[in-house]
Formats: structure tokens, C-alpha cells, sequence
């Protein structure tokens, strides 16, 4: 499988955390929410309060694998109209804050779009890459040849029920990161981060050199300092989203997340055990 051609932005992200000997936090949120100028502006105010790699993500009718609190604000930017054009122009905005930025999408609206046409509206509007949570190598291999040919990263997700073989496959196929999802089930904030996340991890980087991040269940510093104590990566998606879907008004919830950003970031780069 061909290499990359330019140096990929995920890995010089990274390799800045590893020299600073921190992880970097990694947010979400849906793009359209809760406007699309609203959604931009709230990324922005992300990336403002410490946020190191931004995921824009692709509402889609039927997120099987996001929680109540995504699939609700996914819910209101379908309403509001919003669509794949809309997706890359928030992209194309937020990566001029100078953050790599990434689209996180189920297949189904990628492959409707068009995979090649998609790879390089993506790599036109200054997008570093896709996560695809419901997309399996084996399957992949239109996105694999598009995202090598616009220069794009590619994560896929492991699980703490992948077997030792599928976790070795799965990262040979990723670049930028390998996305390990620290507890099974649905996307969520939780009271505590998952015992079997660092165990994930430890079987995750037998397999391959490339930085991990730990998603599913991060909601404050305490927890994101615990898991950067053991991940490359913390990413962050449904604790930011309630803090939109709780505020009063559009600027409220753009404080909210600045708020939050700086409080994970704070956890992200505290010294580790």
C-alpha cells in the first residue's frame, strides 16, 4: 500500500505532544450545530481554549454507534438543513486556525457523495483526514486508494474486543492514529474512564508505532489526565456536545466549550505518573 506524499499534519501534531511529553486532546463536534456558522464558531472557540486536533463530524440519519447526547444535536443539523457542502466549509474554516482537522462520518453519506469526488473536497478545503467509525479495512479499499491519492490520513477504530489479529490488521491500514474505544457500547460522557483502556493501548501499540487515541466516555480533567497519562491521544466529543445542547444561547455555549477545552487541556498536559 502506498505511503503518504506530504508529511501528514496528524503526525507532526503528534510528534509535538510526544515532545512536550503530553497527549494531545482531540474534539468533536457534528458540523450544522447549532447553525453552520454556529458550529464554526464554537470549533473555533475549542481550538482558542487548548483543543490540539479538531473532528468535524457528518450528521447521518442513523448513527448507530453515537449516544443521546450526539445523535440529539446530530438531530437538529439534519433539521436545520444542513449537508456535505456545509461539512467542508466548516473544515475549510476551522483548518485555518492552523489545527489539524479531520471529518469523523459514518460510510454511508461518503459513498453517496461520491468516495473519490469526497477525498479530494476534503483535501481541498485543507482537511488532514477521515475517521470512519462503521468502515472496516476489508472493506475499504475504494477510501484507502482515494485517501492516499489526495494525501489524506485515514483512522479506523479498534475495540477491547478485538482480537490481537484484527487489531495488528486494523492498524496497519490507519494513518495519523489508531482510534481505540476505551469502553463498548455507544459514545457518552461517563462518571469514570475505562479500566480496560490502557490494556487497549498497551495491545494496540504491540502492533504498530503509530500514536493511540482513547475515545468514548472523557468529560472533565481529571479524566483526560488520567487517560493522557497512557493514551497519545484523549478524544472528546459528547462533553462538549452537552455543553451546546445546555446553553442558553449560541455564545454561551461557545464560553461553555472554550471553557471545557481549557479545562481537559489543562488535564492533557499535566505531568505524568
Amino acid at each position: 500500500m502506498p505511503e503518504l506524499t506530504r508529511a501528514s499534519e496528524l503526525t507532526d501534531a503528534f510528534a509535538r505532544g510526544r515532545a512536550e511529553s503530553r497527549g494531545l486532546l482531540i474534539g468533536y463536534l457534528p458540523a450544522g450545530y447549532p447553525s453552520v456558522a454556529g458550529g464554526i464558531a464554537a470549533l473555533t472557540a475549542m481550538v482558542d481554549g487548548g483543543v490540539d486536533v479538531i473532528e468535524v463530524g457528518l450528521a447521518y440519519s442513523d448513527p448507530l454507534m453515537d449516544g443521546p447526547t450526539i445523535q440529539a444535536a446530530v438531530d437538529r443539523a439534519l433539521a436545520g438543513g444542513v449537508r456535505t457542502k456545509d461539512v467542508l466549509s466548516t473544515v475549510e474554516a476551522v483548518a485555518r486556525t492552523g489545527v489539524p482537522t479531520m471529518v469523523m462520518s459514518y460510510w454511508n453519506p461518503v459513498d453517496a457523495y461520491g468516495v473519490g469526488r469526497f477525498a479530494h473536497d476534503l483535501a481541498a478545503a485543507g482537511g488532514a483526514g477521515m475517521i470512519t467509525p462503521d468502515l472496516i479495512p476489508e472493506e475499504a479499499s475504494d477510501w484507502l486508494a482515494a485517501a492516499d491519492s489526495a494525501g489524506l490520513d485515514r483512522v479506523f477504530l479498534v475495540a477491547p474486543s478485538s482480537t490481537d489479529e484484527r487489531i495488528s490488521m486494523t492498524a496497519s491500514h490507519c494513518r495519523g492514529f489508531v482510534y481505540a474505544t476505551a469502553v463498548m457500547g455507544v459514545t457518552g460522557a461517563r462518571e469514570a474512564s475505562s479500566v480496560r483502556a490502557p490494556d487497549l493501548v498497551r495491545r494496540v501499540r504491540a502492533a504498530t508505532d503509530l500514536p493511540v487515541g482513547v475515545g468514548l466516555g472523557v468529560s472533565n480533567g481529571k479524566q483526560a489526565a488520567e487517560v493522557a497519562a497512557y493514551a497519545d491521544g484523549v478524544i472528546v466529543g459528547a462533553a462538549f456536545v452537552r455543553r451546546l445542547l445546555d446553553a442558553d444561547s449560541d455564545l454561551d455555549g461557545q464560553r461553555a466549550v472554550a471553557d471545557l477545552a481549557r479545562e481537559l487541556s489543562a488535564g492533557v498536559r499535566a505531568p505524568r505518573k
